[in-house]
């Protein structure tokens, strides 16, 4: 089955040129000059007309979580409803967390995953690690993971009790990864700190989620992140630090990249688009006040007032931010957040963001915070080379995967409110609702078969497949 996309802009990461992409099977075989197919010896079972419109690799989401168990219940998308969403938006992989908490066998653990996640993906997986429990086993099995091609490892500095390492611990685990090649991701708060700032708020009243993020308050991500990444400078990990969501954080990452280290951050839309007055302001008839609980996550919502997401669109542009990804943990308000009514401590921490990141990230280019390319190298390629897929995803070049986005800058996404709701997740709100975005996803293909037309949805949950990743791509 050949396929043939014409009269598009074939965007990348370093530059944009009018070129037709030619499909066989699951690969892309060649990229052509405009009007080649005309000559006559090329001919295709299957045309889309792309005209007027960009062609891109198929978005990576390096951060998910579906099925996620946190704070007494799951995360709301399983993989066939959190794939399919994705696959509406334009993002073709996602990189899951297999999660091992205390008193799991990693091993076990993965296996799980691969148990949850096989036939039931519509677009291509991949996964990381959680190391939740750092001890001689769990060191062990992040050396036998690189050759199953898992090859990241997710350390937390917050949640004490539940995956909180002490530092000793994260030596250990940074000394594995500079021996075996693997890359370290870090959750950095001071989850310590934290604890005590919440059950200071709780015992005076201060119980509604808006208060969730006043007691996560940006020092606690900054002292985090200097001690993650001088426990890194002192083993020779590379560090990779999530959701990164306080510009004094990322001031730390730039500083240490500036160094030459190998560090790295990722930040969220949320991140850049949302803030704590928002969260401060929100109220509704039925929820009243736990309103805000939508939009609770951690890290938490900064401050507009203090400037973090301005700052972070400015460290996207300088490449400081490396990638942008979701942390895609979805929960429903009933029967989930409202777990947390009266006591924001126990709302389940998450926000949904799969369907609509490429869009949201677009927009970034049309308000002129980003360029057309950036927008590409933090949505495809860059995460295909800081996650050993590169080559294979995130590049539109002969012999890739034929992961492909045709995407419409004159078209629109409306994300609709209440019953109007158009969002795909398998959610009862979108943090995302009456969000007005100038672009359209038109067409995706996953390996060579079309998953999303402009009819909607037609793929399949049996799709997608697991892919062993190499090691990153992108270090120094």
């Amino acid at each position: 089955m050949t396929t043939l996309i014409t009269g598009g802009t074939v965007v990348s990461s370093t530059g944009s040129s009018r070129q037709d992409v030619l499909v066989d099977g699951e690969r892309i075989v060649a990229l052509l000059e405009p009007g080649t197919q005309t000559l006559g010896p090329i001919t295709a079972d299957t045309t889309i007309d792309a005209t007027g419109k960009y062609v891109i690799p198929g978005g990576i989401d390096a951060h998910t979580h579906m099925e996620m168990p946190f704070g007494g219940t799951n995360a709301s998308d399983t993989f066939e409803t959190g794939s399919r969403a994705a696959a509406w938006g334009g993002t073709t992989t996602i990189v899951d967390f297999v999660v091992q908490a205390h008193g799991q066998r990693v091993q076990d653990q993965v296996a799980l995953w691969h148990e949850k996640a096989a036939g039931n993906c519509a677009v291509d997986y991949a996964f990381h690690q959680i190391i939740g429990e750092v001890d001689d086993e769990s060191l062990k099995a992040m050396d036998e993971l690189i050759g199953e091609g898992i090859t990241s490892f997710k350390l937390f500095m917050a949640y004490p009790g539940v995956f909180l390492s002490s530092d000793g611990q994260i030596v250990r685990a940074m000394q594995t990864a500079a021996g075996n090649g693997g890359l370290i991701m870090m959750h950095a708060e001071n989850g310590s700190a934290i604890d005590v700032l919440v059950q200071q708020a709780i015992e005076r009243g201060d119980t509604t989620p808006y208060f969730h993020g006043v007691t996560r308050p940006w020092q606690t991500e900054q002292e985090a992140t200097h001690r993650a990444v001088m426990l890194a400078e002192l083993t020779g990990a590379p560090l990779y630090v999530v959701h990164v969501s306080a510009k004094q954080a990322l001031a730390r990452i730039a500083e240490a990249r500036d160094a030459g280290q190998n560090a790295f951050a990722e930040t969220c839309p949320q991140y850049l688009y949302l803030s704590l007055e928002d969260n401060l302001g929100a109220r509704s008839e039925q929820w009243g006040d736990f309103e805000g609980a939508k939009w609770v996550c951690s890290t938490p919502l900064r401050s507009r007032a203090e400037g973090h997401q301005d700052e972070l669109w400015k460290y996207l542009r300088t490449g400081d931010v490396t990638t942008v990804s979701t942390d895609h943990c979805p929960f429903c308000m009933k029967d989930q957040k409202e777990l947390g009514v009266g006591n924001f401590a126990k709302i389940p921490n998450g926000i949904g963001s799969v369907e609509h990141r490429l869009d949201l990230l677009f927009q970034g280019v049309k308000d002129g915070r980003i360029s057309l390319e950036k927008w590409v190298d933090v949505c495809c390629t860059t995460p295909a080379r800081m996650f050993g897929l590169y080559g294979r995803k995130g590049v539109i070049a002969p012999g890739a995967d034929a992961d492909l986005v045709v995407y419409d800058p004159n078209g629109h996404t409306s994300i609709g409110v209440g019953e109007g709701r158009t969002h795909h997740m398998n959610m009862d709100y979108s943090a995302w609702e009456g969000y007005e975005i100038d672009g359209h996803v038109d067409v995706v293909l996953s390996r060579g078969t079309v998953v999303k037309d402009t009819s909607g949805y037609v793929g399949s949950k049996a799709h997608g497949r697991f892919v062993k990743r190499e090691l990153s791509q992108n270090l120094i």
